[in-house]
């Protein structure tokens, strides 16, 4: 039997319990299906949190919910249904239908969003039979920012009755307002240049706030997909959470946008964030995780005065979909909401046959259990594909003579997501799902022309995925981890064409921002091109996706003014005509980097417990043992 909230049993007359609950970075994750593995699971899935909505909602007596963005794209689906909308289809967006039939009172948007363009956007989201909010994309700037003609509506203030604890029934105005990162007209520049800009999340909130405000909003809420990340502000901020919760007449926030959970000990515990209530500023804030893992709940206990209310108290969870028992097997908590899945059936066997079309064959595996290590076939695979295409784009070009390199990075690789986050593909055919797996993102191809400097300062911000490991002896110390969980495995490029290797002794000299906290640190050593030095004054191109071309990361040398080449081609398309023309190479990865040696020094470092499988391809490391950890990752240990 379900136990209502104690807000709800504990008010009375003019105190009222009001229940937000959210969803955010669901990626298209509505069946609880992995279409690039072809299996069900129980880990994603909207269909899922529906389950963990409707008990929200039997525990309180006023309910509302939300959705915090980045809800367009991520999977299979997202692709057939574009593919479907192109070619006029005339039913509702399938992650819209779902949202539809849950209910959602309001949401906003995400930076993926955009992927597929404008007009695919606009399209899905005008079946939705709830508002969407965001304040600053805008379509006609006005140079003073004060009369901006925004793309979307800004905010909407929900017009409600709300039963107080004497179960009289009471009018409440709902403030909800939208905001996303600034950065998104750079990395989906092909789709917005022209269309849309941005303004800066801080500079907006304090614009709308107060007009909220003065229009009657009684609470207002942020639906801020930014995460929680530095405390001082700046322009331009990306992760803006604490900043924001500065501010006055905010009275809760949605987060999310960096696929955690937030209250959690993911957060650092300062006297702004109180991490394990899930408070910043004493204001409530809940992250939900991502793809429906999670369903945030922020629970305020109101107070009416005169014709207002406000905020007394407040209560902040995240509630998981699935659990792991000691030994790291799952168990889901919840099943399927029928309704949900009922709702897109039609599009999840649509999305099925159009996954599993075949578009080449491989004679090894293809797995990314080791993307960290050195060894990744399917990265050097993506290598190969982007620098021919690129080659081939510059062959008469000014820059024709440069070196070309070809910056890659992990999709899949554990972290957040959990141990089953990883690439998997067996000897056989590949599909469109392997695309999808190998290279999830609507990313196009682009070229930077960097200096030797920039190179390697460039490898300097990517060795932030490690952690600095003090030297000592196997026989006396206990093991260090080898992973920073601050730093996003996407952010850990691998640049082939040079040889480098990385010093784990040494400070790193960025954080897992992007923001440069030790300037005189190096860890890259042995940088060579062709077997010589590379020097600060020699040039190369290097050929990386749009997203990290044009800023996404904070990469020096990527900022956006670098940029010689700018595809019209997505990367996962210009790897399937690759593996169509050249197959896939069966030798194995020589890795083009590795760690610099530490003294034999033990350090643990966490993949998939189907990588024991393999360890035979980390032949240049010195392992010494596999296991499978509480939290269901496998665990190599290593000497460095």
């Amino acid at each position: 039997m379900t136990q209502p909230h104690t807000f709800s049993t504990d008010t009375r007359a003019d105190h009222a319990h009001l229940r937000i609950m959210s969803t955010t970075d669901l990626h298209m994750q509505i069946f609880p299906y992995d279409y690039c593995g072809d299996r069900a699971t129980d880990a994603t899935g909207l269909a899922r949190t529906a389950a963990l909505i409707a008990k929200g909602r039997a525990e309180a007596r006023n309910t509302l919910l939300v959705d915090n963005g980045d809800f367009l794209q991520g999977t299979p689906m997202a692709d057939f249904v574009a593919a479907d909308h192109a070619q006029g289809r005339d039913t509702p967006h399938p992650m819209i239908a779902a949202m539809n039939v849950l209910g959602y009172d309001a949401g906003t948007l995400g930076n993926h969003e955009f992927n597929f363009g404008l007009d695919h956007l606009k399209w899905a989201i005008s079946r939705a039979d709830h508002p969407i909010v965001s304040a600053n994309l805008i379509e006609i700037p006005d140079e003073t920012s004060t009369q901006d003609t925004t793309v979307f509506d800004p905010y909407v203030i929900l017009d409600r009755e709300i039963i107080d604890g004497a179960g009289k029934s009471h009018p409440i105005k709902v403030g909800l307002l939208g905001l996303l990162p600034p950065q998104v007209t750079m990395w989906d520049r092909t789709h917005l240049a022209g269309k849309a800009s941005t303004r800066d999340i801080m500079q907006t909130a304090r614009k709308f706030v107060p007009q909220m405000k003065q229009h009657g909003a009684d609470i207002i809420v942020l639906l801020c997909h930014t995460g929680i990340a530095g405390e001082d502000e700046y322009e331009g901020m990306e992760n803006a959470a604490i900043p924001l919760a500065a501010l006055e007449g905010v009275d809760a926030l949605i987060t999310g946008h960096l696929h955690l959970l937030f209250p959690s000990p993911q957060f650092a515990q300062t006297p702004v964030v109180d991490s394990e209530n899930g408070f910043i500023h004493g204001k409530p804030a809940v992250m939900a995780g991502s793809c429906g893992s999670h369903l945030g709940l922020i629970d305020l206990m109101l107070e009416r005065t005169g014709d207002t209310w406000a905020v007394r108290k407040a209560n902040v969870e995240v509630r998981p979909i699935l659990e792991r028992n000691p030994s790291g097997c799952a168990r889901p908590l919840v099943e399927s909401v029928e309704a949900i899945i009922a709702a897109v059936e039609h599009d999840h066997l649509g999305t099925l046959d159009f996954a599993r079309r075949p578009i080449g064959q491989t004679d090894v595996p293809l797995h990314s259990y080791f993307s960290l290590l050195g060894t990744d076939r399917s990265m050097k695979l993506i290598a190969d594909a982007q620098r021919d295409y690129v080659a081939d784009a510059i062959a008469h070009s000014e820059h024709a003579h440069l070196p070309i390199l070809s910056a890659v990075s992990p999709s899949k690789a554990g972290g957040r997501a959990g141990p089953e986050n990883y690439t998997a593909m067996p000897v056989g055919i590949l599909a469109i799902k392997n695309i999808s797996d190998l290279y999830p993102f609507r990313d196009r191809v682009c070229a930077v022309r960097v200096s030797g400097a920039q190179l390697r300062a460039w490898l300097e911000r990517t060795s932030t995925a490690f952690n600095q490991i003090t030297p000592n002896t196997a026989s006396t110390a206990c093991d260090q981890t080898l992973r920073n969980p601050h730093a996003p495995a996407y952010f850990f490029d691998v640049i082939f064409g040079i040889d480098y290797q990385i010093d784990l002794s040494q400070l790193a000299r960025f954080d897992g921002s992007g923001n440069e906290i030790n300037p005189t640190a190096t860890r890259v050593r042995n940088l060579s091109y062709n077997g010589s030095p590379v020097s600060d004054d020699m040039e190369f191109v290097v050929v990386a996706s749009d997203y990290r071309a044009n800023g996404g990361g904070h990469f020096p040398g990527a900022d956006g003014s670098t940029v010689i080449f700018d595809g019209p081609d997505l990367i996962g398309d210009i790897l399937a005509r690759h593996i169509r023309t050249c197959g896939v190479p069966t030798t194995q990865t020589t890795p083009n980097w590795s760690f610099c040696p530490i003294g034999g020094t033990p350090v643990m470092f966490e993949t998939s417990p189907k990588a024991k499988h393999h360890l035979d391809e980390l032949s240049h490391l010195n392992v010494t043992g596999f296991a499978v950890g509480a939290s269901g990752f496998g665990q190599i240990r290593l000497l460095l």
